[in-house]
């Protein structure tokens, strides 16, 4: 593929959304900001939110949502690679917020589910409905670490429910164009789940008894992070350490790679004419790079309708 870089000197982006006017917004995590990225590189703050902001959507209000994990320490490397490392010395808790893209207005709408804290939200999705689902990855800490869940919750901050608990590190999240399935990614054992829902934030039993049925695992040393779906239901997954784009068939019946130079290709977005651009966010080395992806991108909620 013919990679573009648009923007550099990011400090280790990630959630990005292709915005109708060409520009991309995203977070920094680790400088704790919400960013727009113009398409020629200029870097635009939003607002500081603080601590870790994670996954980001366009929610039905115009409002972006935003999964903030609370803060990571973070690692400089040798090379010049910025790395996340476990939760951070300040860690006080996740949180799910919302900023008005164009005030930079900030306002937290879910800190905890049934009096449970949130640890580590991560990533989100909008249905058709203005709910949204969310995954809790959770935080490490040097002699242990939080299991994780998949949560379901009202845009207007009314209603919040825990879908499922006790997995490894729940990771991105997305919807098939029907929204009878939620898909997310485990990062340590790189394995893609997929929830078959019979109602909106509404689990269908697997004959298992379980509520997640595994849909593909990946090989080797090799961790899944954020995604994408395009419109042929292919599930596109920010893989790491084998850095890259590995998309995976809907069904579990194969997948393909899409190798990037960055070790954490964290995440995927489509915009642009037909949805046919990928953006990829390359977070150790700060970027976000473009490229035309063999089939468009399956549109989102409240940003491509």
């Amino acid at each position: 593929m013919n990679v573009t870089e648009v923007a550099k000197g990011l400090r280790f982006p990630e959630g990005p959304i292709a915005m109708p006017d060409g520009t991309v917004i995203l977070v920094e995590i680790e400088r704790g900001a919400l960013s727009r990225v113009h398409p020629d590189g200029r870097i635009e703050t939003i607002a500081i939110v603080g601590d870790g902001p994670n996954g980001a959507a366009m929610g039905p209000d115009g409002w972006i949502y935003i999964c903030n994990n609370g803060g990571f320490a973070w690692h400089d490397l040798p090379n010049g690679a910025l790395m996340p490392g476990n939760q951070s010395d300040d860690y006080k808790g996740g949180r799910i917020e919302k900023v008005n893209p164009d005030t930079g207005e900030v306002k937290v709408l879910y800190a905890e589910c049934g009096g449970e804290k949130l640890k580590g939200p991560n990533d989100l999705v909008f249905d058709r409905d203005g709910g949204f689902y969310f995954t809790d990855l959770g935080k490490r800490r040097q002699w242990d670490m939080d299991l994780s869940s998949v949560y379901y919750a009202k845009a207007d901050g009314s209603s919040i429910s825990r879908l499922v608990h006790g997995v490894i590190t729940a990771n991105g999240c997305g919807l098939s164009a029907d929204e009878k399935t939620l898909y997310f990614a485990e990062t340590t054992t790189a394995r893609l789940w997929a929830i078959d829902l019979d109602a909106p934030g509404v689990p269908k039993k697997q004959p298992d008894g379980q509520r997640q049925r595994l849909v593909y695992g990946l090989p080797g040393y090799q961790l899944l992070d954020s995604m994408a779906l395009d419109e042929a239901g292919n599930v596109c997954v920010g893989t790491l350490i084998n850095g890259g784009i590995t998309s995976f068939a809907p069904d579990g019946s194969g997948v393909e790679f899409f190798p990037f130079d960055d070790i954490l290709a964290t995440n995927i977005c489509f915009g642009g004419e037909g949805l046919r651009t990928a953006y990829v966010t390359l977070s150790t080395t700060g970027r976000l790079v473009k490229c035309e992806w063999p089939r468009a991108g399956q549109p989102l909620n409240f940003l491509n309708k």
